[in-house]
This record gives structure tokens, sequence and C-alpha cells, in this order.
């Protein structure tokens, strides 16, 4: 039998400090963000827990696989998580997910720090539970529209799956484009081929194509058949949404995979703490960490700091949310109120346009900063 929460909706199992974390880790899910997630989580509860964990007892992470866009999931995940008496809320990546996990968390009155999803209506109503390091899409995607009208772009095709954050994505660009002169051309891929995308692109006369889709599928597929037709060597493809960070992308695609630009939420150069952090990430995953694996530790570093200074109550570490300051992997972190965002908002992470250098492809450059 599960002993039930104390009165301050947290207890401890033993001694430890307990921090629910949320992470994709499997298929539809895309898990290879959620790994990059959970390592940076799980590094920082490491180092919080050598130095002498939260006023000395050990911090302690219970992970939760949400899979993917899958509401229900998540929900049934933060109910169990609170029933087990965690302080806090950690993690996400997918939107979807996200909101379904921010709402239940606010009607719980159980404090959730956001991680990596970005989609500006993260809650319906405003919330004093919640709060969020990745920069809103608002933000992020008005950067690379910036990049697209930098780069001489004024016809812009979108391939998009019907979601909310795809949608959002999509009316972001319109919306920032058209003072500008651009026009953005939206592909319905519930009735699209990659081959028909291919030809809307040549009849459209557009100069990129913008994959606001799944990975690894219909992405992945959608470059190839472009890549291929000859009629587009001039067409630029983008991925604002981070595919192409992701190792596995470069795996599937090849030569294929560069040259396709996208957003990654670092600075052009790392502080000594985001160094040794990078150094650390990269041992423990085999790879060049991505900025969803500084999400994660960043993520833990703000929770432990509220957890010391304010204990394990809850509704205490939602009222720190204003007071925090805390030194990250990519700068200082301070949660504020932004304009028509209803979270506590870090504001901003920094922001990047970059891509796979075709000469390198494992290298990648920066294109443009905001």
């Amino acid at each position: 039998m599960k002993t039930p929460p104390s009165p301050s909706g947290a207890r401890t199992a033993g001694s430890s400090v307990r921090i629910g974390a949320l992470v994709p880790l499997s298929r539809p899910g895309w898990a290879e963000a959620g790994q990059h997630l959970l390592a940076g989580l799980e590094l920082a509860v490491r180092e919080v827990n050598d130095a002498g964990g939260i006023v000395g007892r050990p911090l302690e992470l219970m992970v939760r696989d949400t899979a993917a866009a899958d509401p229900q999931r998540a929900t049934a995940a933060v109910d169990e998580l609170a029933r087990l008496g965690v302080a806090a809320l950690a993690g996400e990546y997918h939107s979807v997910v996200a909101r379904a996990v921010a709402a239940r968390a606010d009607a719980l009155g159980l404090p959730f720090l956001c991680s990596s999803a970005v989609l500006d209506a993260l809650t319906e109503q405003p919330t004093e539970w919640v709060a969020r390091l990745a920069p809103a899409q608002s933000h992020g995607w008005r950067i690379y529209a910036d990049f697209l009208l930098g780069a001489g772009h004024s016809r812009i095709a979108v391939a998009a799956e019907p979601s909310v954050y795809w949608a959002s994505g999509a009316r972001i660009l319109r919306d920032y484009l058209a003072p500008h002169g651009g026009t953005v051309i939206e592909l319905d891929m519930r009735g699209l081929t990659p081959t028909a995308v291919c030809d809307a692109l040549a009849d459209n006369h557009a100069t990129a194509l913008l994959l606001l889709v799944g990975h690894p599928e219909p992405a992945v597929s959608i470059v190839k058949s472009v890549r291929r037709d000859r009629r587009l060597d001039e067409v630029m493809i983008g991925a604002p949404a981070g595919q192409p960070e992701f190792a596995e992308w470069a795996a599937l695609l090849g030569e294929d995979s560069v040259a396709i630009p996208f957003l990654r939420y670092l600075p052009e150069r790392l502080s000594p703490l985001g160094a040794r952090v990078e150094t650390a990430l990269r041992e423990r995953l085999a790879e060049a960490p991505s900025f969803v694996a500084f999400e994660g530790y960043d993520t833990v570093a703000v929770l432990a700091d509220v957890l010391r200074s304010h204990g394990a109550d809850r509704a205490r570490i939602a009222e720190s949310w204003p007071h925090v300051a805390v030194e990250g992997t990519r700068g200082e972190i301070r949660f504020s109120r932004r304009p028509g965002i209803d979270v506590w908002q870090w504001a901003w992470a920094p922001v990047q346009v970059v891509d796979r250098d075709p000469a390198e492809p494992d290298r990648l450059r920066i294109l443009h900063t905001g």
C-alpha cells in the first residue's frame, strides 16, 4: 500500500528529495532527444549529490517515459508521480505532451519546470505552478524568419503535418514574413507524397522548404526526394524544430543531411561551467551533446537551488520562480512574465540558426544568432 502524500504535498522516500522526470524515451516519441534530455538531468543530479545533496539529503530522479504526443499517458504519469510524493516535475520535450503535463500540474498544485517544449500556449490560463527554460516558439521562430529573409528567401513552402505545434509554427512564420513581403505556402502532408511535395515546390517557385513534420518520417523521405529532383537544386531545405541536431539524422541521410538550417539554443561560446558540462555530457552520451542535454542539466541546477533555499514544500517552490537567479550552462537563469505566455519564462536562452557543414558533416556551423 502506498503512503499518501504529506499535507505539504511532498514527501521523501527515506531521506531523499524526489523530482519526477518526464522524458520521451521510446517511439513514437523523439527518443534520441529524450536520451539527451535525460543525460543532462542525470548528470546534474549526480553532481548535486556528489556536492552533498539537498542540505544533506540525496536528490532522487524518478523517470517516466512519455513516449510521444499522448496526453492521457502524460497525465497518468503526473498523477502517479504526485502520489509518490515528488517535490516537483521536470523535463519533457514534445509540446503537446508538455501542455498536458502543465495542465495537470496546475490542477494538482505541483511545480513543473519545463525543460524543452517551446509552444507559447503551454497553459490555457495563467498559472503560478509552471516555469520554462526553453525559449517560446514565437521568439525562436521569429529569429529563424529573420534568417530566411537575410538569406533572400521570400517564397517559402512549409510541409506540415496536423498538430498544434506545427500549426503554431506556420502561423508565426506567416505573420512575421508577410509585412516583409514574404509568402508562406502550406503543403498539407496528410495528402501529399514526397514526390508530390517536389512538384508543388516547382509549381509554386518556392526558394525554401521548411519541414514541419515528424522525424524520422516523413522528414527523411522528403529530404531525399527534394535533393534528387534537379528542378529543385536551388531550393533550401530548413528544419526549424531541430531534427538535424541529432546523430540519427546524419546516419539516415548521409551527405543529404548537410546544409539544412535549424534552431539551436546555445551561446556562440560556452562559459567555463558550460564547457565543463559539455565534456561530461560528451562522455556520458559517447557523442556531442545537443542543446537539449544542456536544457536537462540547467533544469536540475535550478530545482536544486530552489530546493536548497525553500525546501521540498510544493507551494514554496512555486512561489520561488520569480526569485530564481541561477548560473546555468548557457547564462544566468531568471524567470519573468512575458506578454502572451502564461507561465514563468526564462527570457531568453541564447538562440542560433545552425546547420551541418557540407565540408565536414559532423561539424555544426553558426549561420545566424538572435
